[in-house]
């Protein structure tokens, strides 16, 4: 397996031309993120990357996560890689200093989270669902809560975990049985979780599991959840570490990928029932988990960048040295690399315009997500946050499913040898698959894209946006050397709008036919804002080149890359837009029972 490299230039580009950190950084609480803290930060993130956690991402996969009697140990450098988080104070990065964090925006933060999940997406799940859960006890516990859990898991002295699934709950919440019965303050906690990430893991002293559970007194369905706090291991007055709480591990999965990652089933109340504390109101569970199920939505998008940017590096590598036959209109006696066949620069020339496009979406989200939270503006606020809402499942559905299949491409471009473990490529291929399936599969994802941003309001939203976007075509077209890219991405604009007024009507004809059609819905619309962002990049990097700063052609190579998407994955948009008008009735006519 190749090491890994940063793309350090490439991030700081998208932060700082496309999605507006340093205007980010002129908002109340953010001012610390000057241009040489964000350098800094960045190139040490790098070097930790690549030189700690990346080592340990082969050992992770052959080696991984051991159980043994409840106990679970993880592979050989993990506690060390983990201390060096801690010690750098890199869990707290987004989190207010009051808990002992940097207070940086999140734009920020998830660009230093790619790195982490380039490097090892196994090992970078933790420190992902922990800031999850810090974010889920900074909006919704008491202060008391938040005195007693979030300093140590700011810190990442302690991680988090968030409880939903059971064995009979899968993706149906409204399924959930874990009980909670209340004993003077607290409640005693019962039940079985399944997939639960980082469930058990001897990195640290304590872990806080979020987890969902039933009221005796609770309504039926989903409304009748409720969230609790319970530590792994009891907590003081004073803060010091008691017993052990009531909460067990049975087991750990055997998986197809992430094998350096415990999955764990947790057993709460075998010995009469864990103690925990609720978290807000009653019944408000859901409402409150799914703030940190966004959080991991758009993280496990991240993941989906990632594993392509590992994925593209290794294959480009290989590409560079692999000698394998003269390519077609080669005249020199040498024969090159593969590099320079057709086929296998178009593979690398798309794989790479995707990672830029998904890299752009997704900092573009968590711009948003700073936007929303810190804009003086209440206009610009509730703006801010519906562009998160409506983007949210697309920058994890279309940027998971992309990313498998850039890992995919990257066993390709391997060959054969692609095939064989040993090369690492297959890891990247293997290790990707999850990542459509967790936190929400694609079809939750496009049913929540239709039914909350299309079919809430007959697309009226969506159709202002998609008003809103016309200005990047619109700025291209006033680009001489960009003018075409303008008209191509307009009429990608005209395509999704009419995309979008199709769904709204169709449901009035079959209730069905809206979601038959919305994961090519939700792909149509991430090619769409892939066309957006790399639109934005094109006309960045031409200002760059008119200047004259183009001193090795960097920028030229950003401008060369939109090209290469809007010719090769643009154009998804109308061949997405032809199989849902085209398509989704006759899928339906299809007898099932002659599957």
């Amino acid at each position: 397996m190749s090491g890994y490299a940063a793309p350090i230039r490439d991030i700081r580009f998208v932060l700082d031309e496309v999605v507006g950190l340093p205007e980010i950084a002129q908002l109340p609480g953010y001012e610390e993120a000057t241009a040489d803290l964000v350098g800094s930060i960045l190139e040490e993130a790098g070097k930790i990357a690549g030189d700690v956690i990346a080592p340990l991402n082969r050992v992770g996969d052959t080696a991984g996560a051991k159980w043994n009697d409840g106990d679970v140990t993880t592979s050989e450098g993990w506690k060390d890689a983990w201390t060096a988080l801690v010690d750098g104070g890199w869990n707290g990065l987004p989190f207010p200093a009051e808990w002992g964090g940097m207070g940086l925006p999140q734009v920020l933060n998830l660009a230093v989270q790619e790195m982490w999940q380039s490097a090892n997406m196994a090992f970078a799940l933790c420190p992902m669902l922990t800031q999850g859960a810090v974010h889920a006890i900074e909006l919704f516990g008491s202060e008391a809560q938040k005195a007693k859990y979030l300093p140590n898991m700011v810190t990442g002295v302690w991680t988090g975990t968030m409880n939903l699934t059971e064995p009979q709950a899968g993706s149906d919440l409204a399924a959930v049985r874990s009980k909670a019965v209340p004993e003077g303050d607290l409640y005693r906690i019962s039940g079985q979780k399944i997939f639960i990430t980082y469930g058990e893991q001897d990195l640290t002293e304590n872990i806080v599991h979020l987890v969902l559970a039933r009221l005796p007194d609770a309504p039926p369905g989903v409304k009748g959840i409720s969230l609790f706090v319970v530590p792994k291991v009891m907590i003081g007055e004073d803060g010091s570490l008691g017993e052990r709480n009531d909460v067990a591990c049975a087991s750990i999965e055997h998986k197809l990928g992430i094998h350096g990652s415990p999955t764990a089933v947790l057993v709460f109340g075998e010995k009469g029932g864990a103690l925990g504390e609720l978290i807000g109101e009653p019944n408000r569970g859901l409402e409150y988990m799914f703030t940190m199920m966004n959080h991991a939505r758009l993280n496990v998008g991240l993941q989906g960048l990632a594993i392509a940017e590992r994925a593209h590096q290794q294959a480009v590598g290989y590409a560079r040295d692999r000698i394998q036959g003269k390519p077609v209109g080669w005249r020199e006696a040498t024969v090159p690399p593969i590099v320079h066949h057709p086929d296998v620069a178009r593979i690398l020339v798309s794989t790479k315009s995707r990672i830029e496009a998904m890299r752009g979406l997704l900092y573009q989200v968590a711009a948003a997500h700073d936007l929303a939270h810190a804009h003086p503006d209440a206009d610009v606020r509730k703006k801010a946050q519906f562009e998160v809402d409506l983007l949210t499942p697309v920058a994890k559905g279309w940027s998971t499913e992309t990313g498998v299949d850039v890992a995919s491409l990257g066993v390709q471009v391997h060959g054969g040898m692609g095939f064989i473990e040993e090369t690492g490529a297959a890891q990247h291929y293997r290790d990707s698959r999850i990542t459509t399936i967790y936190e929400g599969t694609t079809a939750i994802q496009s049913n929540a894209l239709v039914g909350r941003s299309v079919l809430r309001d007959g697309g009226a939203a969506v159709g202002v946006w998609l008003d809103e976007q016309a200005a990047v075509a619109k700025a291209l077209s006033g680009v001489a050397s960009l003018a075409d890219l303008g008209t191509a991405l307009d009429h990608a604009i005209a395509s999704t709008r009419a995309t979008v007024a199709w769904i709204a009507a169709a449901q009035s004809r079959d209730a069905r036919l809206p979601f038959a059609a919305s994961v090519p819905f939700l792909m149509q619309f991430g090619a769409l804002c892939g066309g957006l962002t790399l639109g934005r990049a094109a006309l960045a990097a031409e200002a760059k080149i008119a200047a004259g700063a183009d001193h090795d052609g960097w920028y030229a190579a950003r401008v060369a890359t939109a090209r290469a998407y809007f010719g090769q994955t643009l154009t998804d948009v109308d061949a997405r837009w032809a199989a849902i008008r085209d398509g989704s009735e006759a899928v339906l006519a299809v007898d099932l029972a002659h599957l």
